[in-house]
């Protein structure tokens, strides 16, 4: 029995095999005019293997990369395009670097120390005022980590603690009211009522769906209860 791990590598696999033998034979023609036919008439086949490939910018062009590709670069025959070079396409591209930046506090997220650096070279004015939207923002994504009730003592501490004591707040100071007033939690609270619009409607919806399926079944049960004739003698009487 000839399995596919005895065969030869699939290079392109969304044309096939039968394609890929196609190509092997015609680096055996010899004849360059046969071979350029062939060649050819397996570009319209490649093509018609992939419709969707048509919707693709240079179309042919990336035919005929990819007849070359399965040959192996070793199909000599007259391209309309340029050939791609082996060893372009072979390199590999350079590993990208990731960004390795050390977060102090991981819930908040990286920028938020971005913003706390910029705030600390703003004037005193500004920066108290930046403060407060700061810290609404920190107790809001405190609050998306942490299902509890987020302690405003908490969140003035750690903005207290990333700006080296530069950026704080008062004491007495609610971020609850600052997030009202800072317009913060507007996003998080129009979602919430909207949900429970959707719930409202939802169970509206179901509770309608309940009463005329409950009154159906009333109607049914009083339309097969109703007085039969069941005489035989009267049901052939005239009238």
């Amino acid at each position: 029995m000839d399995y596919n791990t005895s065969k030869n590598k699939l290079l392109l696999r969304e044309y096939g095999r039968n394609v890929q033998k196609l190509i092997e034979h015609a680096l055996t023609i010899t004849d360059n005019v046969e071979r350029n036919h062939f060649a050819q008439a397996i570009i319209e086949l490649m093509g018609n293997l992939n419709p969707h490939l048509k919707n693709v910018e240079d179309f042919k062009h990336l035919l005929w990369d990819h007849l070359f590709i399965i040959s192996d670069f070793k199909l000599d025959v007259e391209s309309p395009y340029p050939i791609i070079d082996k060893i372009i396409y072979e390199e590999k591209p350079k590993p990208l670097a990731y960004p390795q930046k050390p977060i102090q506090f991981k819930h908040y997220g990286g920028y938020i120390k971005m913003v706390i650096d910029k705030a600390k070279k703003l004037d005193d004015e500004k920066r108290t005022e930046l403060s407060k939207y700061i810290a609404s923002y920190m107790k809001l994504v405190h609050r998306s980590w942490n299902n509890e009730t987020v302690n405003d003592e908490i969140v003035k501490n750690d903005l207290k603690l990333m700006s080296n004591g530069v950026l704080k707040l008062e004491d007495d100071e609610s971020i609850r009211v600052l997030m009202k007033n800072t317009g913060t939690g507007t996003g998080m609270n129009r979602n919430n009522n909207n949900n429970q619009r959707n719930n409202s409607t939802n169970t509206n919806t179901n509770r309608n769906s309940s009463s005329s399926r409950n009154n159906n079944n009333r109607n049914n049960n009083n339309r097969n209860s109703g007085p039969r004739n069941n005489n035989p003698n009267n049901r052939n009487k005239p009238r």
